[in-house]
């Protein structure tokens, strides 16, 4: 019996914030002119976003006189500090994790008592005794849970969560594993205005995902999976932990390096994958145009891959808990079946891919 992905919860916090109405915030935090200001816009425009949840209900504002977080002043000084920031994680991810995991509990059927393996997954935030302990405590998940941490490793990281369930569940049978994945993009942002910040600020929301994984015949089942570095776009994105928050490298230049990273692999992928089975696509929404470059390699259209853009559509990137969101969309869903080949992108620039089936 193979392992299955049973079933997946999703959370935001507050609600749905217009990505245009975001715009007009960065336009007051970063002090642009008319002209800049012009040129902000149409890259919110054309983001393929129209909706990003925040933590921070400053987003929401473009009245200093109204922030909550940020100094109420144009500058925005003094800046918040990383342990500032890390506080209004701890805050949040208790509440957000509850819910999510809430809804993928009562999806499954599986009982709080009843997980053995724990897998929590953040690149956003972090403290110890961690968010894991204190669901735990919350929730009636069993106190000698094996519990596992899989930090910083950016938007692709659940997937190494998916992996690490599937092997625990071969070499356990009877184990339930939950994963959690809590990401709090938002916090992070960044007020200088640089390539890098503008693309950042541009598609990062926060959102948490948790998803059951056990051997039982329901769900998505886990056929294969596979990991590649592309080395030559490791300067391209980056992820850093600095006095104002963690600092985001986002090149404009990762839509081409992993077109031509993918082209350099897609025969590699084919063998593996047998991608001539594969009808079905659920790739990492990290950006409308890396979506188009994925399509544009593998030759699939965009209804094939639909789900990725309903959720860059309605959520912006994630990072981590982005792909679990684009799975619940095919779990939920009772008329898709068939093979499905999620992908997933990163610090690295690593290229994370996992074959998934429903039936």
């Amino acid at each position: 019996m193979e392992n299955h992905i049973l079933s997946i919860g999703t959370a935001n916090p507050g609600s749905p914030i217009p990505q245009m109405q975001i715009s007009k915030f960065m336009k007051l935090a970063h002090q642009l002119d008319e002209r800049e200001g012009r040129k902000l816009n149409f890259v919110y425009k054309s983001s393929g976003i129209e909706f990003r949840h925040s933590a921070l209900e400053d987003f929401k504002y473009n009245d200093p006189s109204s922030f909550k977080f940020f100094p109420p002043n144009t500058s925005l000084d003094p800046f918040p500090s990383t342990d500032k920031r890390m506080r209004v994680f701890e805050k949040n991810a208790l509440d957000l994790g509850k819910a999510a995991i809430n809804s993928c509990l009562e999806k499954s059927k599986v009982l709080a008592e009843e997980i053995t393996h724990m897998v929590l997954v953040s690149c956003t935030g972090m403290y110890a005794p961690g968010l894991e302990i204190d669901l735990i405590h919350e929730l009636g998940i069993p106190t000698n849970v094996e519990r596992y941490c899989i930090h910083f490793m950016g938007c692709y990281a659940a997937f190494n969560a998916i992996k690490l369930a599937d092997r625990i569940c071969d070499s356990e049978p009877s184990a339930k594993v939950l994963i959690l994945s809590v990401e709090l993009c938002t916090i992070h942002f960044q007020k200088e205005y640089n390539e890098d910040n503008l693309i950042a600020n541009a598609i990062f929301g926060d959102g948490a995902a948790a998803a059951i994984v056990a051997k039982q015949e329901k769900g998505l089942a886990i056929k294969n999976y596979s990991s590649q570095i592309i080395r030559e776009g490791i300067h391209d994105m980056a992820w850093r932990i600095g006095d104002f928050g963690f600092e985001m490298k986002l090149s404009k230049y990762v839509p081409e390096l992993l077109h031509k990273g993918l082209n350099s692999l897609s025969g590699y992928l084919e063998k593996l994958h047998q991608l001539s089975e594969v009808n079905h696509f659920a790739v990492h929404p990290g950006g409308k145009q890396i979506l188009q470059k994925v399509e544009e390699v593998f030759g699939i259209t965009a209804s094939q891959n639909d789900l990725s853009h309903q959720v860059l559509k309605q959520y912006g990137n994630m990072s981590s808990a982005t792909i679990l969101f684009v799975l619940a969309g095919w779990l939920a869903d009772r008329d898709r079946f068939g093979k499905i080949l999620a992908m997933g992108f990163g610090p690295g620039l690593t290229l994370e891919t996992l074959l998934l089936e429903k039936s």
